[in-house]
């Protein structure tokens, strides 16, 4: 399917593979996955802990000097990972080696788990200018210094939609010989690969070889991308294809989709629904920039996070949306190795938007000794009510909030952070920051 940005992309999470996922990943060298990797058809991170995507696109390649604000905007609003945008320098401007480590730097900054795709393979075969998922290796071997060491945080995705309509039955055999170099290259990330037809597979060639590819990786952690755009315009049509992986135990993910499009109107409630009845992840398309008549997929206008468009607050905050079902990864919340309470400073990051506003709140755990099982007790300044919070449970009484933690934030070990997001609504128009904070009963520094 073709999009424009300048040409916009996709991808889709798939999870695991048909018998061969059963087991651990098979790893080249006997040493276990050092990062993300795929079992029994789940995403796993390096904690053991399964990972549901939940997050948007972001087309760093074209807007860099967005990235940092977009990055922060995006976890604010609850998403947990972001795919990133990247280019090889055969379409569009290299982002060389020291550009990726500083997206890297960005999303772990941001807590959020960083997908990084070369879109330059957009449409081979159809698409004049575009390139092979061979060349699209060549330029992964040319960064790796800025995402080997990183595969608790990284995921790539070797190539955006490496097929058009034009001679996609070759891509079997192409994506196997890129996983092939790829791991001869030393990249033991969790490896994602888009659908051919514009990443639509409308001709099933993902689907039917799905299995045959993933068995061709000898680490077996490669998860399958779907787009799904105007091919995927009815509740059937989306389940059927997501069933056919999960039903596997094939991973997969939806790497792109949108609300509306020029070939068609995709079922977005349906992706979204889904996805979460399956457990399968999903990255719409995308938070600003988009041009060429589809500016409407644009989440927030002029990339000004208090200005979301129809098709950001229902990605973000809808029914299924980010807010209600992403989960953050693990490897940003430490393990669980004692318990207590200590001395706390907290970080509350205030996005002001007059009737309504978001809070990235950060705890700190400044002692000496960890916590595990804890309760963060404020009052907000005026009359704002809490609409809904995201990696922690809140409940509100007159102006008094209670935030408690998940299971997968239940501790905070000395020395490192918890973070959780939350939105409210205000009838004055006017929002504050909380005076002060508390931690289990003990009064935090605020920060």
């Amino acid at each position: 399917m073709r999009k424009r940005l300048a040409a916009a992309a996709g991808a889709v999470l798939a999870l695991a593979a048909s018998t061969l996922a059963a087991a651990s990943p098979a790893q080249a060298d006997g040493q276990p996955a050092p990062g993300f990797h795929v079992t029994d058809g789940r995403l796993l991170d390096a904690n053991g802990e399964e990972f549901v995507l939940r997050g948007v696109n972001h087309a760093h390649a074209w807007y860099p000097t967005r990235t940092a604000q977009a990055l922060k905007d995006i976890k604010a609003l609850g998403a947990n990972s972001v795919r990133v945008v990247l280019a090889t320098g055969d379409r569009w401007a290299k982002n060389d080696t020291a550009d990726v480590a500083a997206v890297v730097a960005q999303c772990r900054r941001n807590r959020l788990v960083c997908v990084l795709e070369a879109h330059d393979t957009t449409g081979y075969g159809e698409q004049d200018g575009a390139v092979s998922l061979s060349r699209a290796v060549d330029y992964w071997i040319g960064v790796e210094d800025a995402v080997k060491g990183q595969e608790k945080y990284v995921v790539l995705n070797i190539g955006n939609e490496p097929y058009g309509n034009s001679g996609y039955t070759a891509w079997t055999s192409d994506t196997e010989n890129a996983l092939a170099r790829m791991r001869a290259a030393g990249f033991r990330h969790t490896l994602m690969v888009d659908a051919p037809n514009w990443g639509q597979d409308w001709s099933y060639t993902m689907r039917d070889h799905a299995a045959e590819v993933f068995a061709a990786d000898p680490e077996r952690n490669t998860v399958f991308s779907i787009h799904m755009y105007g091919v995927f315009n009815s509740a059937d049509k989306v389940k059927d294809y997501l069933d056919r992986f999960t039903s596997q135990h094939l991973p997969v993910v939806v790497g792109e989709f949108g609300d509306m499009h020029s070939d068609g109107d995709p079922d977005e409630d349906a992706i979204m629904s889904t996805a979460r009845q399956l457990g399968v992840g999903y990255l719409g398309w995308s938070w600003s920039g988009n041009g060429g008549g589809v500016e409407y997929l644009d989440m927030a206008t002029g990339f000004d996070a208090s200005r979301l468009t129809a098709w950001g607050r229902r990605i973000f905050s809808g029914p299924d949306g980010i807010q209600q079902t992403a989960k953050e990864a693990s490897v940003f919340t430490g393990s669980d190795t004692g318990s207590g309470s200590g001395s706390c400073a907290v970080s509350y990051r205030l996005s002001d938007w007059g009737d309504w506003f978001n809070a990235d709140v950060t705890v700190r755990n400044t002692g000496t000794t960890d916590v595990k099982g804890w309760q963060l007790v404020f009052s907000f300044p005026g009359g704002q009510r809490l609409n809904s919070v995201w990696n922690a449970k809140a409940v509100q009484q007159g102006g008094e909030v209670r935030v408690s933690n998940e299971s997968w934030t239940e501790t905070i070990p000395a020395g490192a952070t918890v973070s959780f997001g939350l939105n409210g609504s205000s009838t004055t128009g006017t929002n504050g920051v909380p005076a002060a904070f508390s931690l289990n009963g003990t009064t935090c520094v605020k920060s």
